[in-house]
């Protein structure tokens, strides 16, 4: 699939998870095969105004392209602002936030509440297409709630008003995160507009990147959640999707090696003391599902010092170990 002139080689994006998709994981993601990333979302208004954290989620590696940077806000002009400063740090694309379901993103009128607002919403895709440089793309959920749908009607405005491609979160902001994830009206999208289509929810593997595809019709698809603790999940749905082959999960030792780099890096780009809070979920998610690893998650959610972590890792292993030896 092609982005304008930007070419995407795979089947998966990394979603823009606000607190997540920094540049370390984003960086592991795509050694594993993700097609692009979509970094953390980033306030127009706190770029406009210099914000040092906003244009630290802006920077971008040579090791994580093709990449985007997405921006949210309910103000065209701002936005518009916004978009020419993220520019300067050389993104492949940019990707305005129209889905995110948080309440302080909501409270300001941005993300996910445009639904309510079809037509500002239009003024917001025009005025930063006007300025860029890059294809611009928008993300979107089904709609507010089951009362007023409105994806298909976002998706024409979008592509009206410059989009290069639109990704389509199929859930209602009012679901949040919650179950079902309706294919229907991601399909819907693909066949009213002209631009490529990005399928989003509860991609955790091959098989369900598969129906995803085939039950949507869509371009391309974004994994979010399914990546947590599991940044080999695009090897996977890669391999499944021109092969048809099931990878195994990598054992735990592989596991815990893959956890250590990745929160080594966290630390590296943001210092030990602050990465390592931050790695602290990751360090969770990783472990989900081990055997015996259960009594040692509330350890690892307070861990304070990749050494201590070190050590974690090492007596889950060891713990998994002892298991197959007396078994």
């Amino acid at each position: 699939m092609n982005i304008k002139n930007v070419i995407i080689g795979d089947y998966a994006v990394l979603a823009p998870m606000a607190g997540v998709a920094d540049r370390a994981f984003r960086e592991l993601c795509m050694s594993y095969g993700a097609g692009y990333c979509v970094g953390e979302m980033v306030s127009a208004k706190g770029v406009t105004m210099g914000d040092r954290k906003s244009s630290d989620l802006m920077r971008l590696s040579v090791h994580e392209r093709p990449a985007a940077i997405q921006i949210f806000g309910a103000n065209p002009d701002v936005m518009k602002e916004a978009c020419l400063e993220a520019l300067k740090f050389e993104p492949d694309i940019i990707d305005i936030n129209m889905g995110c379901p948080a309440p302080k993103i909501i409270k300001g009128g941005a993300g996910a509440a445009l639904a309510k607002n079809p037509n500002l919403a239009g003024e917001i895709v025009k005025a930063v297409v006007e300025v860029s440089t890059v294809p611009v793309t928008v993300k979107i959920r089904k709609g507010w709630d089951n009362d007023s749908i409105n994806a298909v009607r976002m998706a024409q405005i979008a592509e009206y008003n410059g989009a290069a491609a639109v990704t389509v979160h199929g859930r209602t902001r009012e679901q949040m995160y919650a179950p079902p994830v309706d294919y229907d009206i991601i399909a819907k999208v693909k066949k009213a507009v002209n631009i490529p289509v990005i399928g989003n929810g509860d991609v955790i593997d091959g098989k369900s990147a598969k129906l995803l595809y085939e039950t949507t019709g869509c371009d391309m698809i974004m994994v979010g959640r399914g990546a947590l603790g599991r940044p080999w999940v695009f090897s996977h749905i890669n391999e499944y999707l021109k092969n048809g082959i099931v990878l195994d999960e990598p054992e735990i030792e592989e596991k815990m090696a893959v956890m250590l780099k990745h929160i080594e890096r966290i630390c590296e780009y943001k210092g030990e003391s602050i990465g390592i809070k931050e790695a602290r979920k990751h360090a969770v998610w990783y472990t989900k599902g081990i055997p015996n690893s259960a009594m040692l998650r509330n350890k690892m959610s307070l861990v304070s010092s990749m050494e201590e972590l070190k050590l974690l890792a090492e007596t889950v292993i060891l713990l998994n170990k002892s298991k197959e030896r007396t078994e």
